[in-house]
């Protein structure tokens, strides 16, 4: 197997104490007992839980070592493969940053308030066409997801992408200056985490942290269309950013959309590409990822990489869990199309996802139905921003609104009569009326802030309704 580090290289970046009989070297990094894979070196975080609890496990499971406080050294055997350090996290923060100084690449960082992981997904196809890439595993973009998904990064690759993000103001600031990117997305600026920003002139300065990471010559990459633009334009200046690159529909983009057309299960986009035509397939569907796969060929040529190979890989471009994945369930006299999009949600991500579900195919008399929960982290304009995603529902021309939560009484409330399905205070208490009401030909979607607990709706349903397998999840109902 492949080495990622050797032992001696960890232990000299992380200042570790050796202990027992170590490896030469690791092949990976883990947090984690139930996905660690032989040979990985196993970090013991404290986090909801203490790491050190799980070390034993680890090295059954085939851990090539453990990297633990010195202060619980004596916790184990004499001869266990250990690396002892003051501070676990700190340790790893260590390796990410050694990981980053090994790295000859050029490294591509997304922050926004909505469509960070689907554009670093997109990148990450888009450059492996070009060239060896790592990129962050799942959201891995906080304060030790940024420095794992620097460690990870093989010395060997071409290209690195990491996804970071924040809740509050300060947190990316450490995290970009960890990576040192050479290109800095920026997808949108959004009312999310209202809560603890109070504005969105906030949460934009919060995001224009990330160019304070930016290596010397480096890129930023914007949102031409956002309405906090000029803002970011003017953070990125402030902060000796030498080249700021925009995309968008209108024609100051220098990455701009010429037309595009939405398809239920796919969109095909033209646009100008830093003055060169570029025609090109989006294998996920939404209008939302149409304007992020702007920003994604605009870094693919900031970064150098083949600009027709990174388009026509865009054709791969599928949804990851929880943002919008298909699933078509079968049921008596047909089937029905199920949208999930429950790992999150906020007022534009809704507002994107009750679009997509607009555009869902039905099959006879089927209807497309929405299943939302509540909106979190809005502060005191929430029940206005979930009041307000009945404009869209009604332009989307949905025909049925499921509602959970305090918040989304707002919501149901502002309701035309005719589009109320159901309201329930929790989604476990909607969740039995949702079941009862789908019928063959419909299109649902569940949607809601990860904390609101719409998954189980989606898990109940695909319980209920025998899922189809693999090769039959593209066809349309």
């Amino acid at each position: 197997m492949t080495s990622l580090w050797t032992t001696s290289d960890m232990a000299a970046a992380m200042r570790a104490e050796k202990s027992g009989a170590l490896p030469e070297s690791v092949t990976g990094i883990s947090i984690d007992t139930r996905t660690i894979a032989k040979g990985e070196a196993f970090f013991a975080l404290k986090d909801v839980r203490d790491g050190h609890d799980f070390v034993e496990a680890a090295l059954k499971a085939g851990a090539a070592l453990a990297v633990v406080a010195r202060s619980q050294r004596a916790r184990f055997a004499a001869d266990a493969p250990l690396l002892a350090v003051d501070d676990v996290l700190e340790a790893l923060r260590d390796l990410g940053r050694a990981g980053r100084a090994r790295f000859k690449g050029k490294v591509i960082a997304v922050t926004g308030s909505v469509g960070k992981t689907s554009t670093k997904e997109a990148l990450r196809l888009a450059l492996a066409a070009d060239g060896e890439t790592h990129a962050s595993a799942a959201s891995y973009n906080n304060h030790w997801g940024v420095p794992l998904s620097l460690a990870r990064c093989p010395a060997t690759a071409r290209y690195a992408v990491y996804e970071i993000g924040m809740n509050h103001a300060g947190e990316i600031t450490p995290l970009t200056q960890m990576a040192r990117p050479h290109i800095a997305i920026v997808t949108t600026v959004a009312p999310v985490h209202l809560e603890y920003f109070g504005s969105v002139e906030k949460i934009a300065d919060a995001k224009a942290e990330i160019f304070s990471g930016l290596v010397e010559g480096g890129a930023a990459v914007l949102n031409r269309d956002n309405d906090q633009f000029a803002r970011l334009a003017a953070a990125a200046k402030a902060a000796n950013v030498k080249r700021i690159v925009t995309f968008g529909e209108g024609d100051e983009a220098d990455v701009m959309l010429v037309r595009c057309a939405l398809q239920p299960d796919s969109s095909t986009v033209e646009a100008i590409v830093l003055g060169e035509p570029v025609t090109y397939k989006l294998g996920a569907p939404g209008r939302h990822l149409v304007m992020n796969s702007l920003a994604v060929l605009a870094a693919a040529a900031l970064a150098g990489a083949d600009l027709a190979l990174a388009a026509l890989a865009l054709v791969n471009l599928q949804p990851a869990a929880g943002r919008g994945t298909r699933i078509t369930l079968d049921m008596p006299g047909g089937s029905v199309l199920l949208i999930d999009e429950s790992y999150n949600a906020n007022p534009v991500s809704m507002a994107a996802a009750i679009a997509l579900l607009g555009q869902a195919g039905l099959g006879p008399r089927g209807r497309r139905i929405a299943v939302l929960g509540d909106m979190l982290e809005l502060g005191g304009q929430g029940p206005a921003l979930h009041a307000g995603l009945a404009a869209p529902l009604i332009a989307a021309m949905i025909d049925l609104v499921y509602c959970s939560g305090p918040q989304m009484r707002a919501l149901w409330e502002a309701l035309p009569s005719g589009l109320r399905g159901g309201y329930a205070e929790t989604a476990a208490e909607l969740e039995p009326r949702v079941i009862e009401a789908l019928r063959a030909g419909d299109a649902v979607m569940v949607k809601g802030s990860l904390g609101s607990k719409m998954g189980p709706i989606v898990k109940a349903l695909e319980r209920q309704f025998s899922r189809r397998p693999a090769l039959d999840q593209a066809a349309k109902v």
